[in-house]
């Protein structure tokens, strides 16, 4: 007898079904056509998580699983795979790669020990090492945003020991990336071929406070997401106080401006 959540499940299967048959804009979509689609669905179950909405993230989680649906009945047409076989091999795949609690396939009975969170995402990528033999960057998609690009590719370097060792070391690379940057941002009429220059050493520079903010345990894409959301509370308050003055801050001075800001930051710390 099935379950609620397998009777839910086949009932989704079967609305896909009557979609893609029935329906003239579901009928039409391809997987290119869902792709942009799927990347503005994860920023918003992104957001639902972001601002701790429960209701709307139960929503976004379920846009998330149609487009898997969708995804798998269209390449089930295609006779490439279908819904069944990719949670049979999403199965495999967790279980192959959590030896510490199924075993080794060929020895259920050997289990591998792991003391720390740590240990176990090591295991992880390890296990992906043998099963793909190519770099550990492999699995850093090319179209993330950059700075979680950057969070992930070090955290995965540091997979196979290539990590510093401590954070101090790691402050003293960002103190040499941005002297670097600094000879080059302190000048003025940069000959093109030095621009390019300054731009690859605000990059390394970038690059090296993304990665202190590994050593901090800080999430760097959702701090600066939360200053950008705190830049935008405070210039709209500008906004809205100066509209209560009636004014508009293009007409008033940097400080006047200033004094607004003041106010807002006491408002939203």
């Amino acid at each position: 007898m099935m379950n609620a959540s397998q009777v839910a499940f086949g009932r989704l299967l079967k609305i896909m079904d009557d979609l893609r048959e029935q329906c003239p804009w579901d009928k039409k979509q391809t997987l290119d056509s869902l792709r942009l689609l799927t990347i503005e669905e994860t920023y918003e179950l992104a957001d639902a998580i972001d601002d701790n909405d429960m209701k709307l993230l139960k929503e976004e989680i379920g846009d998330i699983l149609l487009h898997m649906v969708f995804y798998s009945r269209i390449a089930s047409e295609q006779g490439a795979f279908d819904i069944t076989s990719v949670i049979n091999a999403l199965c495999d795949k967790l279980i192959r790669r959590h030896p510490h609690i199924y075993g080794f396939p060929e020895n259920s009975e050997e289990l591998v020990k792991v003391n720390s969170e740590a240990d176990v995402k090591h295991n992880w990528e390890q296990i992906k090492m043998k099963e793909r033999k190519k770099s550990v960057l492999e699995g850093v998609p090319q179209s993330l945003p950059a700075v979680v690009k950057a969070f992930r590719i070090q955290d995965k370097a540091k997979q196979v020991g290539f990590e510093w060792e401590n954070k101090q070391d790691v402050w003293m690379k960002v103190e040499e990336e941005l002297k670097e940057f600094s000879e080059y941002a302190s000048r003025e009429d940069l000959p093109a071929e030095e621009k390019k220059r300054m731009e690859s050493e605000f990059g390394d520079l970038l690059f090296s406070l993304i990665n202190f903010s590994r050593f901090l345990e800080i999430d760097p894409e959702a701090a600066l997401e939360k200053t950008n959301k705190k830049f935008i509370s405070r210039f709209r308050m500008m906004e809205d106080t100066a509209e209560k003055q009636d004014r508009k801050l293009k007409d008033m001075t940097l400080g006047e401006m200033d004094l607004l800001w003041s106010h807002a930051k006491e408002i939203y710390k």
